[in-house]
């Protein structure tokens, strides 16, 4: 566990605390066990990018509140320069930059994903989570996994899809690859 990941987890705990809201009913709307959601507030576990997007809906806070404890006043626009956003390590195959971390009041969750080669064999672990996610190839090839289909995607290749469905994603090859993935 990395002191970002720690910090993500307090903060998450914090703001659970502060609205007031019980873990169980926390788990409830995160639409996971009460298990997996204490080992998110402990830091014992990863939280997906999707659960910290989907528990700042909860709270009705800016996503980077939770990324970087600090809000956000941009509400015009938002300018990130090149590998400047706010990373979020959540475990040793992906590396997320959030790409829109001091806009405030988003409607979508955009970030740039980096996938390290695991070996053409390797299946990752699948989550899902509530809304839509929109996955764009920009550098190397995708093995995604989603509900009973295995596709694979390369430089320019696109995937729109529910999250609702258990997925999960891996580079093939002995590259990284690279894309665009945007949680709505």
């Amino acid at each position: 566990m990395t002191n970002i990941q720690l910090e993500i987890a307090i903060r998450l705990k914090d703001m659970r605390e502060v609205y007031e809201i019980s873990v169980q009913e926390m788990a409830k709307q995160l639409d996971v066990s009460v298990d997996t959601y204490n080992k998110y507030e402990s830091g014992e576990i990863d939280i997906p990018a999707s659960i910290i997007y989907e528990a700042s809906q909860i709270f009705d806070i800016d996503t980077s509140l939770l990324l970087t404890g600090e809000d956000t006043n941009m509400n015009v626009f938002a300018v990130t320069r090149k590998n400047k956003g706010v990373r979020v390590e959540r475990r040793k195959e992906y590396d997320y930059e959030n790409l829109a971390f001091n806009f405030s009041h988003k409607s979508i969750e955009p970030f740039v994903v980096t996938v390290y080669p695991k070996g053409d064999d390797y299946v990752p672990e699948a989550n899902y989570h509530k809304g839509f996610e929109f996955v764009y190839i920009l550098q190397g090839k995708i093995r995604i996994y989603i509900k009973d289909n295995v596709i694979d995607l390369e430089e320019g290749d696109s995937i729109y899809f529910n999250s609702l469905h258990k997925h999960a994603m891996a580079a093939i090859g002995d590259k990284e690859a690279k894309f665009l993935d945007v949680l709505t």
